[in-house]
């Protein structure tokens, strides 16, 4: 029988453990725990890309929002809640552009909360401010401007902000700039690329963990197929004039589950100490799904005539 191949669907679950190296779906939670069910319409294909951040004892996760209508589909940032960081209600879109925004790192800094989506569609990394929180996002500065800044992944360490980009997802480039204030200028390190020409290290796959004992980055290994897998890399020395990091085990960190809704890859990870000491993680994961034609005829003419 004749079917069509519809690529990817990726869908959001959390993951909590001992550490952000050991994390395992708890018993309590029946992952995923967002889909593309969740969102209300005909147009989201998938979520995906998922960062949290807690205000005010609630747990608040951002993520993009692939939509889809004849002539084109285009990402935009969604907003979910949750109380205890197991359950979680969709709340609505917060941000979209007329061009594509995914991958949407959102962090506080001082009594403001700002969010670093990606917008490579527009040639630049844009900067968002809370206006109010979480509901409407104001564009403030251009960080970067050029062609390709995919996964921009932001931090403070030593008194500076860091940011690691990939610029070049054919081949695997990581580059690193830094800057005394958020708003810039930001400069590229004198040891950017810190990556290069390696698929399976160098796309950055979610919010750099920094803790006072171990600073690491977390890369999307793409070296058989897009997202397959997350791998951890501990950053053991930056300065304004060197970077070193190591690969730490077990890698991948994450991987597709061979079942289920992350079957053939994991490709995301944001992970967040709990006042207790154990670590709660969103993450997504994908896999392949196929329709018949008559199928997928019948589906767009229910939903656009």
């Amino acid at each position: 029988m004749t079917r069509l191949f519809l690529g990817r669907v990726y869908s959001i679950g959390i993951l909590t453990g001992p550490s952000p190296f050991a994390l395992a779906t708890p018993a309590e939670i029946a992952n995923p725990v967002l889909t593309r069910e969740s969102i209300p319409g005909p147009l989201a294909t998938f979520v995906a890309d998922p960062f949290m951040i807690r205000v005010d004892g609630t747990w608040h996760m951002f993520f993009e929002v692939m939509t889809w209508r004849p002539g084109g589909k285009k990402g935009v940032i969604a907003h979910a809640t949750s109380r205890d960081g197991r359950c979680w209600s969709y709340r609505q879109v917060v941000l979209a552009e007329p061009f594509h925004l995914s991958y949407p790192y959102v962090f506080e800094w001082g009594s403001e909360h700002y969010m670093v989506p990606e917008s490579t569609a527009a040639g630049a990394v844009r900067l968002y401010r809370a206006d109010p929180f979480p509901d409407r996002w104001v564009f403030v500065t251009n960080l970067l401007v050029g062609p390709v800044h995919l996964d921009n992944s932001i931090f403070r360490r030593n008194g500076r902000w860091w940011m690691l980009t990939a610029t070049d997802p054919r081949r695997g480039t990581l580059r690193l700039f830094a800057a005394s204030d958020l708003t810039g200028p930001w400069s590229e390190h004198p040891k950017s690329p810190v990556v290069a020409a390696d698929l399976r290290t160098a796309r950055p796959a979610g919010r750099v963990v920094s803790t006072p004992e171990r600073l690491t980055r977390f890369a999307q290994d793409c070296r058989n197929d897009y997202g397959t897998g997350v791998r951890a890399f501990e950053i053991t020395k930056l300065t304004i004039r060197d970077y070193e990091e190591t690969a730490l085990e077990p890698s991948p960190l994450l991987a597709g589950s061979g079942h289920g809704w992350n079957r053939s890859g994991m490709h995301h990870i944001d992970a967040h100490q709990l006042d207790d000491g154990t670590w709660m993680a969103c993450v997504d994961g994908w896999s392949r799904r196929l329709r018949r034609p008559r199928e997928i005829a019948r589906w767009a003419a229910d939903h656009f005539g």
